[in-house]
């Protein structure tokens, strides 16, 4: 029988939850999943779909519907049985290929490490601004992070300028769609994101990311670990306290630093 999986809110929910559509899949169901228009062309990748729509467009006839939200529940989905098999998600692969024909040509050595300190303002809803506002930070924060030797940066916020005085590429103003950012990622050794759609594109990619996790965290990151049952390569630090995105980045700062050190 069709079923339409239609998505939610923002680009994050489409990107953590379309897993679910194999499973539905598996269970006899025709699937047809809707998401917003920049997701289409990254999601064409993704197993268990017999037809992908964009917001906006014409519907097929379905017999079901159900939001990608509300999908785990229906499919009986618990903590131990999170589909957590990555990357689910692939970058086109001859853009990936011209990518990194392009960071190659950049010189320098050291892990590429992505960066992404802001969601969107989301101005029109005034709960989701003040949650945004929890969850993003000045870029000038970075300055720690920016100042370990040895890392090539690369900037993955959209809309954003990085800090000044540091040397970070910056690509974005070339991104259409997620595919394009997905090439991308798929060249860099780490993201370190705080709580974007972007973190949950290298996550489906199965690229290593570190998550900057405000203190009133999000339901999905659960509490008390380190670690996601949602994406296997995510590392979470969380702020110790409201607001307190300092001891967050003086943590990351640390690591990566470490991490550098390994990579020489």
């Amino acid at each position: 029988r069709p079923l339409l999986h239609h998505a939610e809110k923002g680009f994050g929910e489409p990107l953590q939850l379309c897993r679910s559509d194999a499973l539905a899949k598996e269970r006899g169901f025709t699937v047809v999943l809707e998401v917003p228009p920049p997701l289409l062309r990254l999601l064409g990748s993704l197993e268990g779909i017999d037809r992908l729509v964009g917001q906006g467009e014409s519907l097929p006839e379905f017999d079901l519907h159900c939001p990608l939200l509300s999908l785990p529940l229906a499919l009986g989905t618990r903590l131990a049985t999170i589909p957590a098999k990555v990357p689910y998600l692939t970058a086109p692969p001859a853009q990936a290929t011209a990518w990194r024909s392009r960071l190659a040509a950049l010189g320098g050595q050291g892990p590429r490490v992505g960066l992404v300190w802001a969601g969107s303002p989301r101005h029109g809803n005034p709960q989701l601004a003040a949650v945004d506002r929890r969850r993003s930070m000045a870029a000038e924060m970075l300055a720690p992070l920016l100042r370990v030797p040895e890392v090539r940066f690369f900037s993955l916020q959209l809309g954003g300028q990085p800090p000044e005085g540091f040397a970070v590429h910056d690509f974005m103003a070339e991104m259409n769609d997620f595919a394009d950012t997905a090439a991308l990622v798929a060249n860099l050794d780490l993201v370190v994101s705080v709580d974007t759609a972007v973190l949950h594109l290298a996550g489906a990619l199965g690229r290593p990311v570190w998550l900057l996790n405000r203190f009133d965290s999000c339901w999905r990151w659960l509490a008390g670990r380190s670690d996601s049952p949602w994406y296997p390569t995510l590392r979470i630090y969380r702020q110790p306290a409201a607001g307190d995105w300092g001891a967050v980045v003086e943590a990351v700062a640390a690591d990566l630093a470490r991490l550098a050190a390994v990579s020489r």
